[in-house]
């Protein structure tokens, strides 16, 4: 893609977790460059899998690792899921970490339920838990699996299980396929377009994130979204050959896309 086409960008998609942050450490230079996407007047929606925490729990994370931004801007798998339970009046059973369960608190959530709402929950992934959840899907609930993410960056060094293959797990015991609501869904994607008024012309935005297939791939990909892969976070050595159609651009940080668009 040619620099000039980097500068013609209207609005950007950023991933949070290993593009902007790990965990709690700020990606080289990320505070300041999304200051600089909003100088230059390019339109900024956060698009995240993050599960493990409420929606209001991000946002404060990200405002005290220095972020500017506003809490309309983020758009979350786990307020996906929610708007989705809330839309076919499900009874949940929700495989949720506890800071995350909050979201959830006006939601009817007594047995029997009538979904299995799978997010990223290390304490939940037992067999006990796992088995109640099987149990509920061979009574007719339905699976709902916030993503498919196979690993996360945990810290700088350290990748961890994402749901992926615990929403696997269930599908096959059950038999049962799973809905799924956050990235790499075109519904998702299409959300955060809708907001910035960009929906009608996605081809004037980027989505910049760590993972070439959940953030690049999917939905992105098929709206003609600009995909540019970042080598922080998970990412892999030459993961960028695993993109279904070739990327955009692969570069070190996000900082360095927005030097180029920007500079």
């Amino acid at each position: 893609m040619s620099t000039a086409a980097y500068k013609g960008l209207k609005g950007v998609l950023l991933d949070l977790s290993g593009t902007l942050h790990i965990d709690n450490v700020v990606t080289p230079r990320a505070i300041e460059a999304l200051a600089n996407l909003r100088t230059a007047g390019i339109s900024v929606r956060f698009v995240t899998n993050s599960t493990k925490t409420s929606d209001e729990r991000l946002y404060n994370k990200l405002t005290r690792l220095g972020f500017a931004l506003d809490r309309s801007e983020i758009f979350t798998s786990l307020s996906a899921a929610k708007r989705l339970v809330k839309e076919r009046n499900h009874r949940p059973l929700l495989l949720l970490e506890d800071n995350a369960l909050e979201q959830f608190a006006d939601i009817d959530q007594c047995a029997p339920y009538t979904a299995v709402v799978v997010g990223l929950a290390p304490s939940k992934f037992d067999y006990a838990h796992m088995n109640q959840a099987f149990g509920a899907l061979l009574s007719g609930a339905e699976l709902v699996g916030i993503h498919r993410g196979k690993y996360y960056a945990e810290t700088e060094n350290k990748l961890s299980m994402g749901p992926g293959g615990f929403v696997a797990a269930l599908e096959y015991a059950a038999d049962k396929k799973a809905i799924l609501v956050g990235k790499p869904m075109r519904e998702f994607y299409e959300l955060a377009l809708k907001d910035m008024g960009l929906l009608g012309s996605p081809g004037s935005v980027a989505m910049i994130g760590d993972d070439v297939l959940a953030d690049l791939g999917g939905g992105a990909q098929d709206l003609g979204l600009v995909r540019f892969l970042v080598r922080t976070g998970k990412y892999r050595s030459n993961d960028e050959e695993k993109a279904q159609e070739p990327l955009d651009g692969v570069f070190d940080s996000f900082a360095d896309i927005v030097d180029a668009m920007v500079s």
